[in-house]
């Protein structure tokens, strides 16, 4: 009887995450007898209320490395806080040759980022915000700036006497 519940368990927690495979690539080892290929994913998780988690793992074919990827993403997950459906304020991080410029926005604006930058913001749950990749284009990188770039951000008070 143990088993049905644990299945359900997981299930449940499928459904709290949702993921986004943003790369897989083919790469290759040389060793004696010629080249060994396995493949690398990429893979944010995020449950589109201020909960993300970033994951690269490598595997012998794409499903066991996009598995283990995830896995990683989900103990990797960091909490966001979020103001408006947005970021709380600018923020401009270097990771490696990626440099990610983060800025909110006013509700209505949208996700204006690109590819690598808009799959962890949209599943950390941001609707309104301003990004500008400079520096490299490598996926990974970006990803993982705009990763650091959002657990770096602080809580900004708000106000309301003034």
């Amino acid at each position: 009887m143990a088993r049905p519940t644990r299945g359900r368990s997981q299930e449940a927690i499928k459904r709290e995450f949702d993921q986004k495979v943003v790369e897989v690539k083919r790469v290759t080892r040389v060793v004696a007898g010629g080249k060994r290929m396995r493949f690398r994913a990429l893979v944010v998780v995020g449950d589109r209320k201020g909960k993300v988690g970033v994951g690269v793992k490598k595997g012998a074919d794409v499903s066991e490395a996009v598995n283990k990827a995830v896995s990683q993403a989900k103990k990797n997950m960091i909490k966001v806080n979020l103001v408006n459906d947005s970021i709380p304020h600018e923020m401009k991080l270097k990771y490696k040759s990626s440099v990610v410029f983060l800025k909110p926005a006013r509700p209505g604006t949208g996700i204006i980022a690109g590819g690598a930058i808009r799959s962890v913001l949209d599943l950390v749950g941001v609707k309104n915000v301003l990004s500008k990749m400079l520096g490299s284009s490598n996926k990974i990188n970006n990803v993982l700036a705009t990763y650091h770039a959002l657990a770096k951000m602080k809580i900004r008070e708000t106000n309301h006497n003034a």
